[in-house]
């Protein structure tokens, strides 16, 4: 007869962790519990590797600050995590540490290291990757004509360009979150369990209508967005339909020339929008910002609006002659130019 392994105090820690800590008693939203356990997941995996033993089989004295540390350096060079990632990852390990700290104090010493572990600076600015209008319209083209579900995936596409909502927010959303009549709006559920109704165009109301009609169900509930299999599409199908669209229209961000991906959509809404003319705030409450200050990285993304800024700025006396004495020609050189300044 096998005998059954005993689970031990890291696994017993962990369940309590995912299962009680953070959504009853932080109240975290399922999506940053999601991304606290691949956090989790990808540690563990790291130190089942390093000490040659199974996950399962890992203790609660193995997680030591030095092991930490050479995790987090094994995400930059082995995995090439940008600094943000990496940061990420030891945000979800410094509240896994702090939960430990009260069910171990026993070890206090070692998870009061590992919450001392600092957070690495120097984060690059990435630029801000989106479409421009013809890139749009081409993929659009592209899914009507090589799309295998185009009442699927052209409702999908053309509504997360008018909202700009988060991919998750657009595949969380039901038959109860759409107004079909005018005035035509969804109903998004967002970051923090915070809700926003967005308003839609006619037409992607009724892009929405047809695509509801085709599921013929009652079922208010019933996700709008489904796979072949009758289950809700998922992000990575989202990604895998843009990347398959994307290479047959040829659609590149403008920042990169790289294929878009599927954040890079609400980024295209945002800069669409501010070029428009709608005010920030405006801005910041379509998209569902937590801060002005998220909506601000708008302005730098796009060389259009610097030169329309440029253009108000004095723009005919920068526009005329400079003074004799501060022209440079053969009687006046480098030198005399330089100190004339």
């Amino acid at each position: 007869m096998k005998r059954q392994r005993k689970v031990n105090q890291l696994g017993i820690s962990i369940v309590n962790f995912f299962e009680d800590y953070l959504p009853n008693l932080r109240g975290m939203s399922p999506h940053t519990i999601y991304s606290y356990r691949d956090s989790i997941v990808i540690l563990l995996r790291y130190m089942s590797s390093k000490y040659n033993r199974g996950v399962e089989s890992l203790e609660l004295a193995d997680l030591k600050a030095g092991n930490i540390e050479q995790f987090l350096q094994h995400l930059e060079t082995e995995r090439r995590n940008s600094i943000a990632t990496r940061n990420v990852r030891l945000s979800a390990i410094h509240t896994l540490a702090r939960f430990l700290s009260g069910q171990h104090p026993e070890q206090v010493g070692n998870w009061q290291a590992i919450i001392a572990i600092p957070f690495k600076r120097g984060v690059r600015q990435i630029p801000t990757e989106y479409l421009d209008a013809e890139n749009i319209k081409a993929l659009l083209e592209a899914i009507e004509q090589h799309s295998n579900n185009v009442c699927r995936d052209y409702a999908l596409f053309a509504l997360l360009f008018n909202t700009g909502g988060r991919v998750q927010e657009i595949l969380d959303l039901r038959l109860q979150d759409i107004r079909f009549t005018a005035p035509h709006q969804v109903r998004l559920h967002g970051k923090g369990s915070k809700i926003r109704n967005c308003p839609i165009w006619p037409s992607t109301a009724k892009l929405l209508e047809d695509l509801v009609t085709s599921l013929a169900t009652d079922d208010v509930n019933t996700p709008v967005f489904m796979n072949q299999q009758g289950k809700p599409l998922t992000r990575f199908g989202v990604r895998y339909l843009l990347r398959k669209y994307a290479q047959i229209a040829g659609a590149t961000t403008l920042a990169t020339n790289k294929l878009p991906h599927p954040h890079s959509l609400r980024h295209s809404t945002a800069v669409h929008l501010l070029k428009a003319g709608v005010d920030y705030a405006t801005i910041s409450q379509w998209l569902g910002h937590a801060s002005l200050t998220t909506t601000m990285r708008y302005a730098r993304a796009d060389l259009d609006l610097k030169r329309q800024a440029l253009s108000l700025v004095f723009p005919e006396i920068l526009a005329a002659q400079p003074p004799a004495s501060h022209r440079l020609s053969e009687d006046n050189n480098l030198t005399t130019w330089l100190k004339r300044l």
